[in-house]
């Protein structure tokens, strides 16, 4: 059985996330209440596995996360993308002619605005969890009171489902790493299906350092997927790049990967996995 470190409870979208990345398997979620808790759960444990969300096309990257991964020395060995859809849910005595207020996390709540702007008597409350929401709303009784979450959550919880799919954007979709110790990488990917890569690497203040970093990297056919720079703390003007990169041939990529060693001031790889 593998035991997976989450942020949020049963019911959750890392939950739900957990389970579709895992399917077929027997897992054991460990609910945590913050990102931190997550990844010290391994640092505690190497046996256990972490998912963490880590962008969403809407919402954007989650920046302290990337932080959290790389203070981490855990091994990034897989990636997984859920689409996003939330519900207004209710108790079962409930319905729109009783409910006063909605709660759920703020990132749910902004991205249901043109909905819940429809519906300008509701009382807007932000929470921690989506299915927090919910479970708070079945264990206390709270009449008057409605969630948005998944309707995976309601379900669990016992509310009523009074609208679903009220997200704005349909095309609304989040990634998440899976992370583990560096010893248990090679059980959880094989290395000869991989197919990209996070990086993490940081520049001389010299003009053009950048520049040549992807030129050396589009030589040798790398893909760039993504890059997010944040600030390296007490050096100011200098900055971190977290790279997302995809390739077809994995003896190419390592060798980019020498070439550009020696023009950065530090790298490191913070996984090799296989692209969701």
């Amino acid at each position: 059985m593998k035991r997976i470190a989450i942020q949020g409870m049963l019911g959750s979208f890392h939950d739900i996330a957990a389970h579709e990345y895992f399917k077929g398997e027997q897992i054991q979620l460990i609910c945590c209440d913050t990102f931190e808790q997550v990844f010290d759960s391994v640092k505690q444990d190497p046996t256990v596995i972490c998912m963490s969300a880590i962008e969403n096309t809407i919402a954007g990257s989650l920046l302290h996360n990337y932080e959290l991964l790389r203070d981490s020395d855990t091994t990034i060995v897989g990636e997984h993308k859920l689409h996003i859809t939330h519900c207004i849910c209710c108790l079962p005595d409930d319905d729109w002619s009783t409910i006063r207020e909605v709660h759920s996390h703020p990132v749910a709540l902004m991205q249901c605005r043109d909905y819940l702007s429809s519906h300008e008597e509701l009382k807007v409350v932000e929470a921690e969890d989506t299915a927090g929401s919910a479970k708070y709303i079945h264990e206390n009784h709270c009449q008057g009171w409605a969630a948005i979450c998944h309707a995976d959550a309601a379900k669990m919880y016992g509310l009523k489902v009074l609208d679903n799919h009220i997200e704005d954007n349909k095309h609304n979709f989040t990634r998440f790493l899976i992370a583990t110790d560096p010893r248990k990488a090679d059980y959880l990917r094989p290395l000869n299906d991989v197919n990209k890569s996070s990086i993490v690497f940081t520049l001389p203040h010299s003009e053009g350092s950048l520049s040549k970093v992807l030129t050396i990297l589009s030589f040798y056919d790398i893909n760039l997927t993504k890059i997010q720079s944040l600030p390296v703390i007490g050096h100011e003007w200098e900055y971190m790049f977290y790279v997302d990169v995809t390739f077809t041939d994995l003896i190419r990529y390592r060798q980019s990967i020498d070439a550009i060693t020696p023009l950065v001031k530090s790298i490191k790889i913070l996984g090799e996995y296989k692209e969701a």
